[in-house]
């Protein structure tokens, strides 16, 4: 293995797995599994029966097909007094762990004491036949049912027996030998699984008015608002101040809806009675499947509803009818993109509607390998055990892949597939503990690590094969838990294409013709997650919820001081570049180096005597560092920086308070430490951001008069300067000014210089603040 740029047992390892796929450009079809090592397995299709003899009183069996390989034993499901049962079921022996040179396939009667034995059939496997995906499945074939001695006896079973790979169809579907321990209840939780996320939709309410309002009290104009229901959402718009029975608002209220559309939008009418008291005054119940569907700005039409109110009488709820309606403008709005992950690790950037989606740009293929050195996740028998699985998430398609029970170094070799839209987006995979094998139904999937993959970062048409570190920050710290090595291949279908995507808006047009606030986007995006998760979750196998969570960075806006920390920094890297110019700048200015000084002062004489050179120049210089910097370019994708994060040199108390709950559940002795923290932090920001306002007023204020001295002095200085300007040749100032910023330092003097004195002399309004 190479090591990558990072160093440290964090670091990026490039790896030479016995992939067909390494090295290799051009099309791949995911069928033929070139990203991923080839496993060989026995394949046992167990089909039906026929004839099967009678072993109970009642003259019937209840059978069930024991599959027998060495020590791994696989077994179907028995039926209850039926001759001729249909099992239909796989069974996959990896090779690696052969340990026989025959595979029995036991015919049995389910028995109260003992099972009964009525067959078998037996396989060599030397004689058993090779099957290479792409060809046609293997025909299965009735086979006589012997005894012990080989003897032929009554009934026959259907079965096909072939080695494969795991590119095999049979494959995600098969019981593996890998869970031999699994009860049968938790063998589907193994297998590998694609699932797909629900389409989202926004639901954009516009409250325009209410006719016709019915109150007890006659006495009192109401106080009314309209309320919002849609699951577990709820918005209201304003009280409306006008003394009214017919109340308008005008008002927009957002949801968030995935399809299948399942619980209607309810919306109702509230009056304000008194402090803490709501009296409602008429309900309205509206299925989504109904409502018209837009993908541009246009209005929809408006559309007046009938409001219901029901009220007890002798225990039961009757409806009251009268004249109250609600005029509502409401549609699925299909041109925006509904934001259900992190804005900065997006693999989906598509509007809702499909009519606005653009032809794919090319294939994206990964293919999940191994993972090595992982840490014991939990205890059984008394021993530190790990059954590892990996998800990975793109645009609207997650994929599981199997667990691999009881092993620190799981080889799972699967090949996903995607399509690609945009090249600036972003694959997540992650890796995880399955806590529910043996009935823990309570526990949660433990986090093992995370990757992310930008496809914008990868060459076309190569395939990158690397370990990547599995990093997750616990209360004591940075740790690391394995890794995870991964093949992963961007094939571009269209070159034009992808470019014209660097020229097109990020998101969908909505986004900026018709902007949804900060606040908005925030609570949509916690709904969105939590309708996804709930979906998925809803699954079988289910993909549960606090991995879903994990995988779409839930958590990521909460407050973290190590986060600030990074971002901080991430700044200062970010103006370094200018900074160093400036100090640059400023060596030449005091002639630390007389030799690159006097070739500045030749370089500025020129572009003042020829100013068309200057664009030229910049562009040239810009072309040239570029061309320069190719040979350094990165060879290895981005992964999880601990160095950048801040998370090698977080203190304690820091990651204790990322970690603690929201609202917290420290003592107050913790909360006023932490809380006169921020305080002092927040200060040094607050003037920080106050010395910014305060120059920026001072810049307000050259014109304002709010100094009449200064202001006098500043359109004088205007004035002269435009006459000189007027008769000056621009090219006789810029030498000036150009000789004089150069000048030698026993020309200069340390005092600030006139402008900078000028400037800060200026009044701001500071002196207006409590």
């Amino acid at each position: 293995m190479k090591a990558a740029s990072a160093p440290g047992e964090f670091a990026l390892k490039e790896t030479s797995p016995a992939i067909a796929g390494a090295g290799v450009a051009g099309h791949k079809l995911s069928s033929t599994y070139d990203l991923v090592e080839q496993m060989q397995y026995l394949y046992v299709r167990v089909v039906k029966a026929n004839e099967l003899p009678s072993k109970d009183l009642t003259g019937s069996c209840d059978p069930y097909v024991e599959v027998k390989l060495g020590n791994y034993k696989g077994t179907t499901r028995h039926f209850e007094k039926n001759t001729k049962p249909e099992w239909n079921q796989v069974f996959a022996f990896s090779k690696e762990r052969i340990q026989a040179s025959i595979v029995e396939i036991f015919v049995k009667d389910k028995d109260v004491v003992k099972d009964d034995f009525m067959g078998r059939v037996i396989f060599d496997l030397n004689e058993i036949p090779k099957r290479v995906p792409p060809d046609s499945p293997l025909a299965p074939q009735w086979y006589r049912l012997e005894d012990h001695k080989g003897m032929k006896v009554k009934g026959e079973l259907m079965l096909a027996v072939w080695m494969g790979t795991q590119a095999d169809e049979s494959f995600p579907e098969a019981w593996h030998s890998d869970a031999a321990s699994v009860s049968g209840d938790a063998v589907g939780k193994i297998r590998s699984k694609v699932y797909l996320s629900p389409k989202l939709w926004y639901v954009r309410v516009n409250v325009i008015e209410v006719q016709d309002l019915v109150v007890n009290d006659k006495m009192r104009f109401p106080e009314v608002y309209v309320k919002a229901m849609l699951g577990n959402q709820g918005f209201r718009t304003k009280t409306c101040q006008a003394k009214t029975l017919n109340p308008m608002w005008n008002e927009d209220l957002l949801f968030v809806a995935a399809e299948p559309f399942e619980e209607p939008l309810l919306l109702s009418v509230e009056d304000r009675v008194g402090p803490g008291k709501d009296e409602t005054l008429g309900v309205c119940m509206i299925p989504l499947q109904n409502l018209q569907r837009r993908w541009d700005h246009k209005p929809v039409n408006t559309r007046w509803y009938n409001l219901e109110k029901h009220m007890i009488v002798d225990g039961e709820k009757k409806e009251i009818k009268f004249a109250t309606r609600i005029h509502l403008r409401i549609c699925l709005d299909g041109g925006y993109h509904v934001l259900d992950e992190s804005t900065h690790y997006s693999s989906d950037l598509r509007p809702t509607a499909k009519q606005m989606w653009k032809p794919s740009i090319g294939v994206l293929e990964l293919g999940v390998l191994s993972a090595h050195g992982l840490m014991p996740m939990k205890t059984k028998d008394g021993r530190g055990t790990t059954d590892a699985y990996c998800v990975a998430k793109y645009g609207q398609k997650w994929v599981r892949t199997r667990t691999i029970i009881d092993s620190f170094n799981p080889r799972w070799n699967e090949q996903y597939t995607w399509e690609v839209f945009d090249p600036c987006t972003v694959i997540t995979v992650g890796v995880f503990d399955n806590c529910h094998l043996h009935g823990n139904n309570g526990m949660r999937d433990s986090r093992i690590g995370k990757v992310r993959v930008r496809l914008s970062t990868l060459e076309a048409d190569r395939v990158y094969t690397h370990s990547y570190p599995l990093i997750v920050l616990h209360p004591s710290g940075v740790k690391k838990m394995g890794e995870v090595q991964l093949a992963v291949r961007f094939t571009c279908s269209s070159w034009i294409n992808m470019l014209h995507m660097y020229s097109q808006p990020l998101l969908p047009k909505m986004h900026y013709i018709h902007p949804l606030s900060v606040i908005q986007l925030d609570s949509l995006r916690h709904q969105a997650t939590q309708i996804v998760s709930m979906r998925l979750s809803r699954a079988e196998p289910p993909l549960r919820k606090e991995v879903v969570e994990y995988m779409l960075d839930v958590d990521s806006h909460m407050w973290s001081m190590r986060r600030s920390k990074a971002n901080f920094f991430r700044i200062m890297n970010v103006l370094s570049g200018t900074i160093a110019v400036g100090r640059w700048f400023h060596q030449i200015c005091n002639w630390k180096n007389p030799i690159t000084t006097v070739l500045i002062h030749i370089l500025f004489m020129i572009l003042v005597v020829y100013p068309e050179l200057i664009l030229p120049t910049i562009f040239l210089y810009l072309f040239m560092i570029g061309i320069w910097q190719y040979r350094w370019r990165p060879r290895h994708p981005p992964h999880m920086d601990t160095r950048l994060s801040h998370a090698d040199v977080a203190h304690p108390d820091e990651l204790d308070e990322e970690f603690d709950t929201f609202p917290t559940s420290r003592g107050n002795d913790f909360i006023r430490m932490r809380y006169d923290r921020l305080r002092s932090i927040a200060g040094r920001i607050q003037t920080v951001v106050g010395d910014l306002a305060t120059q920026g007023e001072r810049f307000q204020s050259l014109l304002s008069w709010r100094d009449p001295r200064a202001s006098a002095l500043f359109v004088t200085f205007c004035l002269v300067a435009a006459i000189v300007l007027y008769v000056t040749p621009f090219k006789v100032v810029a030498l000036i000014y150009g000789v004089y910023s150069l000048r030698h330092p026993r020309f200069r003097q340390r005092l600030p210089s006139v402008p900078i004195n000028f400037f800060r002399r200026l009044p701001a309004r500071t002196d207006s603040m409590l």
